[in-house]
């Protein structure tokens, strides 16, 4: 276990993975709401890509678990993705980020201001900010976009949630500006978001990009995703050997 700081001086609790060879690349993975990077299914895939033959870093993100902040639903935690990318560089010359969920968000903010990054994977991300007109969706509006929905969701999930919904541009704004390459996944069974919200990411997104559908997977870390998830990492590797970028070439 090791310790991150964030650029705007939040503390995360952050855990390692190391691959089954020597290797240039490192990934971080990003856990969704109310995860950790000791949840099991957070686990399964830091094992699978360091079977892989990936270095893993994943981490508590802030409001969570052993970190310390207030959990902003994937705006601030883009400073966590920063500082875990920033880590993986001091020993690694590539850099793949992996994010499920509130983790995809993160991801995909990150990946909008870091140009150098060698590839970003998400997993169940939101296109827009509307969730399914179903039980599940609007529960997730009112425990994300209410004053009352957060401090319950707070009290009861063991978060630690900022009070006020920030409104950040939405994911799909966000991947028009991202030029490394984008693998997107989603669960064809995943009832919190659509699977139409990843063909819309997918279509939008500036640079390379892969859609995997996934049948029979559900949301985030699902472990029907992990093969895809594996996949998806060594696909945006090969773009980025493919078609280097001039800060890297």
């Amino acid at each position: 276990m090791s310790n991150l700081t964030t650029s705007d001086g939040v503390r995360l609790r952050a855990r390692r993975w190391a691959p089954n060879a020597p290797t240039s690349t490192t990934v971080v993975l990003v856990h969704g709401f109310s995860a950790s990077k000791d949840h099991p299914d957070v686990v399964a895939v830091a094992e699978a890509l360091a079977h892989a033959g990936f270095g893993v870093i994943s981490y508590d993100a802030r409001g969570h678990n052993e970190s310390d902040g207030l959990c902003t639903l994937g705006d601030a935690e883009r400073f966590d993705v920063a500082a875990a990318v920033q880590s993986a560089r001091e020993d690694s010359d590539r850099v793949v980020t992996v994010g499920a969920s509130m983790g995809a968000i993160a991801v995909i903010r990150h990946a909008g201001v870091d140009p150098a990054l060698d590839g970003t994977v998400t997993v169940s991300a939101p296109a827009r900010w509307k969730l399914p007109l179903n039980v599940k969706g609007l529960l997730a509006t009112a425990m994300s976009r209410t004053r009352l929905g957060r401090y319950l969701t707070a009290r009861h999930l063991g978060v630690r949630v900022h009070p006020e919904w920030s409104d950040p541009p939405s994911p799909l704004m966000v991947t028009a500006g991202i030029s490394s390459p984008l693998a997107v996944i989603h669960g064809q069974a995943d009832r919190m978001i659509p699977s139409s919200e990843a063909h819309l990411l997918a279509a939008g997104a500036a640079g390379p990009t892969r859609l995997d559908i996934v049948d029979g997977m559900g949301h985030a870390f699902d472990p029907r995703g992990i093969p895809a998830i594996v996949a998806g990492v060594q696909w945006v590797l090969q773009q980025r050997r493919d078609n280097p970028h001039p800060a890297t070439a």
